[in-house]
């Protein structure tokens, strides 16, 4: 499974982006997917993720900020993020499960969030 994440940019505080990833699996429905960021130094954190049923988790940081979502149709995951902190300054990466073992082992290539006045 290949995953190509692009939407990232630069932002003042407060602002919004919309992150999207697009998958090349055959069964993309059935896959659990995931974004993750990392910032230098620091251990990649998991934001949020949604499985194949819809169910969706967040980081306690996003709540209530970033929604998770999927099309199928598409084979899309998308992060869209509002009220962003200069903390959330990451690169974000998509990932996936692919052959449903329960982990993400897919991985897309990162995208670059700057949240900064």
């Amino acid at each position: 499974v290949q995953l190509q994440a692009s939407g990232g940019g630069s932002v003042q505080p407060g602002g919004s982006l919309r992150l999207s990833c697009a998958s090349s699996g055959s069964f993309f429905s059935l896959n659990d997917m995931a974004w993750y960021r990392q910032v230098p130094g620091k251990q990649r954190e998991l934001v949020a993720s949604i499985t194949s049923a819809l169910s969706k988790t967040y980081v306690d940081s996003v709540k209530g900020r970033f929604t998770i979502s999927r099309d199928n149709a598409k084979n899309t995951v998308s992060l869209q993020m509002n009220s962003l902190k200069p903390e959330d300054t990451a690169v974000y990466y998509c990932a996936a499960d692919s052959r449903g073992r329960g982990y993400f082992d897919s991985w897309g290539q990162g995208t670059q969030v700057t949240v900064s006045s």
